[in-house]
């Protein structure tokens, strides 16, 4: 018989062999990757702090999923250009030179400001539920009208300098719970339409990289209760400042919420 802390022993033992076997594994398989992260201020980390200081005012942060991605699995090659404030157009411009032939894995996140979600928040916040109301329209229009050719022309470019990439289009959370325990802060009136307006642009996005053969990684489900004025620990900036970090998700969205949802994609 063997004693109960032999047993244990051994279950130990078996129990860190399996953990090293996992990790050599997951080693394994991201040393083949390279990995090219683009995208706007979701991706950069904005919000999360600790920026690298090459980074500039693109606010590329040590906290952004990208890099906590590169951190665990150590792939060959990591190029992280995502950059505060970009759009389609500064994709095309400045991030997708990035990429290249043997790119093998690529995230990105944009749309919300080519939609002009920040614009549509300041008005949100600062004026009337109906002037709130018609941002909030003007900007669901821009994502089902015009958004579409723009995503079209950027998944097109990717798929064109990295044809063997597996992409990920990271989508963007709600920012509100709507009915939750916040005093203070705009009424759910407002709140209801702003996550409206996520749930259009989130709705475009998983349609054109469905379109594109890309993955879409949603993150509505695991923000849940984790929004502004929800039960759990809040993953997202409220107004703060510098006020360009307000709404973005915070180190601990970054590292429980994007991450979870992009290594699953």
């Amino acid at each position: 018989m063997i004693r109960p802390a032999r047993a244990l022993s051994i279950a130990a033992i078996a129990a860190g062999l399996t953990m090293t076997t996992l990790f050599a594994a997951a080693s394994a398989n991201a040393a083949g990757v390279n990995y090219v992260a683009l995208g706007d201020s979701y991706s950069a980390g904005v919000g999360a702090g600790s920026y690298l200081s090459d980074s500039g005012s693109c606010k590329r942060s040590t906290n952004a999923y990208a890099y906590l991605w590169k951190n665990a699995h150590s792939p060959s090659s990591f190029k992280f250009v995502a950059c505060s404030g970009a759009k389609t157009g500064d994709i095309l411009n400045s991030q997708i030179s990035a990429l290249d032939s043997s790119t093998t894995l690529v995230s990105i996140s944009v749309g919300g400001n080519d939609a002009g979600f920040a614009s549509t928040m300041q008005t949100c916040v600062l004026g009337s539920d109906s002037a709130c109301l018609d941002a909030v329209n003007t900007a669901k229009n821009y994502a089902v009208n015009t958004l579409p050719g723009q995503l079209d022309q950027v998944y097109s470019a990717i798929k064109s300098k990295a044809p063997r990439a597996h992409v990920v289009v990271m989508g963007y959370p709600h920012i509100y719970k709507v009915g939750g325990d916040c005093v203070f802060g705009i009424g759910d009136t407002k709140r209801a339409a702003i996550n409206g307006a996520a749930d259009t642009l989130d709705g475009v996005l998983a349609k054109r990289a469905a379109n594109a053969g890309f993955t879409f990684g949603d993150v509505r489900g695991i923000f849940t209760e984790h929004e502004i004025c929800g039960s759990l620990t809040t993953w997202l900036n409220s107004t703060t400042l510098p006020i360009d970090e307000s709404y973005h998700p915070k180190a601990s969205g970054q590292a429980g919420g994007y991450l979870p949802v992009f290594s699953q994609s």
